[in-house]
């Protein structure tokens, strides 16, 4: 720490002193009111001495007294750059210190597994869960495991958690296929897709309504896709024109309904598609979300749409992120199942249907080499 003493008439004048040195990080370390001994006892002076001191420890010994930024008025220095480089150096140690510090309680052979996770944006409860699982398989056993074997009881821990949860596509026995969820998740192109296997593998007669009369192009898309499977396409701009197109598709084995997609934080978006859509019809409902979105938008997203029969989610754009935790995060909290993921923009191949082994096959992707 550079330290530097400092005389004036006035506290006020000390400080102006110690901010044209050291600047407003400076620290006082000490302040005395000293009197000047005068003439044979007479005319003397009060002042204040202040010390102070500004703590540098990146600087070296080479380097000059310092000068505020705000004094030289130049660029910032490669000193300077060096510090703010070290700064944000520590920052992230800290960071990082943070995020693990849940795991402090486990064994260094099972921290890398539990960062591996941590690093998929898995939720803490179920990490923790997972450490504690192959802990206490490595206390009973008392031996070490690899990290193939700890991402076995992983794997194993997982599927118990979400047994009980539905996977699959559509199930084929509602004619009626709804699919909802907010704008820029790829609900028309997985429409398409869904679509697309249910005439070509399943021999199914399938048609189209959109109720997406707010941008002229998802109609267009639509219509193209339509047109490509040869499946007829109406649009229904209220209720009464949502009735009509449910008489003109009677014949339809498969009628699916791509809805607007809206802000659907805003609530009143919510409660448009509630008076447009019935929901009594012979109908099942999937909420499209795109996992590159961040978890707590999603989580606003279906806390909005919960007073729907939602069946299960479709998960978009799973080749767009590194991390699919949050997929098992929103299912865990909500206790609804996945239908589908896609992985790409091609139709009708970048579409799989829903599995929690496969599922979970993606998120431990190279696991046992963390």
């Amino acid at each position: 720490m550079k330290m530097k003493k400092y005389t004036a008439d006035t506290m006020v004048e000390a400080m102006k002193k110690v901010r044209a040195d050291f600047g407003d990080d400076a620290v006082i370390l000490s302040s005395n009111v000293i009197t000047s001994k005068g003439f044979l006892g007479f005319f003397r002076k009060k002042s204040v001495e202040v010390v102070a001191g500004f703590d540098e420890p990146l600087l070296s010994q080479a380097e000059p007294s310092f000068v505020p930024k705000q004094a030289h008025g130049f660029a910032e220095s490669k000193q300077d750059n060096e510090i703010r480089k070290e700064m944000n150096e520590m920052k992230q140690l800290l960071q990082e210190m943070k995020q693990s510090a849940s795991f402090t309680n486990f064994p260094d052979e099972l921290k890398p597994l539990l960062t591996f996770l941590e690093g998929q944006e898995l939720s803490e409860e179920l990490i923790l869960q997972i450490g504690n699982e192959i802990f206490s398989q490595m206390k009973e056993e008392k031996k070490d495991f690899s990290g193939a074997e700890q991402v076995e009881i992983a794997k194993t821990f997982l599927m118990k958690e979400f047994s009980e949860l539905p996977f699959g596509g559509i199930s084929n026995s509602k004619k009626y296929i709804n699919v909802l969820g907010p704008t820029g998740v790829g609900k028309t192109t997985t429409i398409a897709k869904i679509a697309a296997r249910a005439l070509l593998e399943d021999k199914k007669k399938i048609g189209f309504i959109t109720t997406d009369t707010y941008r002229i192009a998802a109609i267009e898309q639509l219509r193209t896709y339509a047109n490509l499977l040869q499946a007829p396409v109406e649009i229904a701009y209220n209720s009464k024109d949502f009735e009509e197109a449910i008489l003109k598709m009677k014949d339809r084995d498969l009628i699916f309904i791509d809805t607007a997609g809206r802000n659907y934080k805003e609530m009143k978006f919510v409660d448009d598609l509630k008076r447009l859509i019935d929901f009594s019809l012979d109908m099942e409902s999937f909420l499209v979300l795109s996992v590159t979105s961040k978890e707590e938008d999603m989580k606003t997203i279906i806390d909005r749409f919960t007073s729907f029969p939602i069946e299960k989610f479709i998960f978009t754009k799973v080749d767009e992120t590194g991390s699919i935790g949050p997929m098992f995060n929103l299912m865990k909290q909500y206790g609804i199942g996945t239908a589908y993921y896609t992985d790409g923009q091609e139709v009708p191949e970048d579409i799989t249907d829903a599995d929690l082994e496969k599922m979970l096959k993606l998120l431990l992707a190279g696991a046992e080499h963390a």
